[in-house]
């Protein structure tokens, strides 16, 4: 059946923040099933998914320029499709990080940051499957509080891994390499977060 040309966009942010989540859910079977010497290869596959989102964007980017009508004004599209594209991109940093500051091992408030992470982009993608009805959608804006309620959750552990990780380590390169890797983490946090805050300016636009 065909799709609703008003549907289309809807549709698109849909399938952009599936790679989010499948990009999240990468990171964090990576994590507790770690070893450092899979990590380069752990890299292409996590590249394969943000290149894939990237094409998927640019389809709708090209679809945007000649289209005069749109659901919602142009300028939200924008920033939509470019709020989930900095989720992906921002998971794929964390790993890029763990490569770069040669992480040898795991930690525990790591591996609850992943999940975290992941649980995040799991109700960005119910929001966003919601957001087509955003003018008679009663869980839409249940959905955006509990985004901001888990980025702040987030923030928490981020601020309690890092004193940890300051009051007992041992080694001056891992408590680095460990520092900058959980701030990517807390970074993906905000963003999904910033998602959730483009919902809810489109909604209040057009309230």
């Amino acid at each position: 059946m065909a799709i609703k040309r008003d549907d289309n966009y809807f549709n698109t942010f849909v399938g952009l923040v599936n790679y989010s989540c499948e990009a999240a859910k990468l990171l964090y079977d990576i994590m507790h099933n770690y070893n450092p010497d899979e990590l380069e290869d752990k890299m292409k596959l996590m590249h394969n998914i943000e290149h894939a989102g990237d094409v998927e964007r640019h389809i709708m980017m090209k679809k945007l320029a000649k289209e005069f009508i749109t659901p919602i004004e142009r300028e939200d599209i924008v920033a939509m499709a470019d709020a989930i594209d900095n989720v992906t991109d921002n998971i794929e940093d964390v790993l890029m990080r763990m490569y770069m500051f040669n992480i040898q091992t795991m930690r525990d408030d790591a591996l609850k940051m992943a999940g975290i992470i992941v649980k995040c982009c799991e109700a960005l993608r119910e929001a966003l499957g919601e957001f087509h009805n955003f003018r008679k959608s009663q869980t839409l804006h249940s959905l955006i509080v509990e985004i901001n309620r888990m980025e702040e959750e987030g923030d928490e552990l981020f601020t309690k891994a890092t004193r940890n990780l300051y009051v007992n380590g041992k080694d001056p390169l891992e408590v680095y390499g460990w520092g900058r890797t959980l701030h990517f983490m807390e970074i993906c946090c905000d963003a999904c977060e910033d998602v959730a805050d483009v919902i809810e300016s489109v909604m209040m636009k057009n309230s």
